[in-house]
């Protein structure tokens, strides 16, 4: 038997309350379970003392005889100390565009580069040009003397 610890829900319409249960996997959400190891209620402020209430000994107890958490189960487990944090998994590419889209981003923006070298590069140019006369005649002055 695959057991679970997951959320069951209950409460009112808009006002969510949930179990946190031991259960076959193959039950459903608000079906039958095995045992009750706490409660989640999210309507409460997150910093609220009973938002989050574990039977710890419990959990230790289905999870020493295989039982594996949900999702959402195993952030408030690994909150409370009982299981280490899971690792963050890498996020889909469905929000980034596609190839060719990539690639005329990448066209604009090296054409973006080379036109901002290229009014660097003109800026620059006339501030040497009128610099350069200034020196020559600075130059000639140290010839003819």
């Amino acid at each position: 038997m695959s057991l679970r610890i997951r959320l069951s829900r209950g409460g009112a319409k808009k006002r969510p309350y949930y179990r946190i249960v031991v259960a076959d996997s193959r039950s459903p959400r608000d079906g039958r379970f095995i045992e009750k190891l706490g409660a989640y209620n999210p309507v409460l402020p997150s910093d609220h003392a009973d938002r989050v209430i574990l039977k710890e000994e419990r959990i230790r107890h289905w999870l020493g005889l295989g039982a594996l958490p949900s999702d959402r189960v195993h952030r408030f487990l690994a909150k409370a100390g009982i299981l280490e944090a899971a690792a963050i998994p890498e996020q889909t590419k469905q929000d980034k565009p596609r190839a060719k889209a990539q690639e005329r981003l990448r066209e604009a923006e090296e054409a973006a580069k080379a036109a901002a070298e290229s009014a660097a590069a003109e800026v620059a140019a006339p501030a040497l040009a009128e610099e350069a006369p200034a020196e020559v005649a600075a130059e000639e002055e140290k010839a003819e003397a």
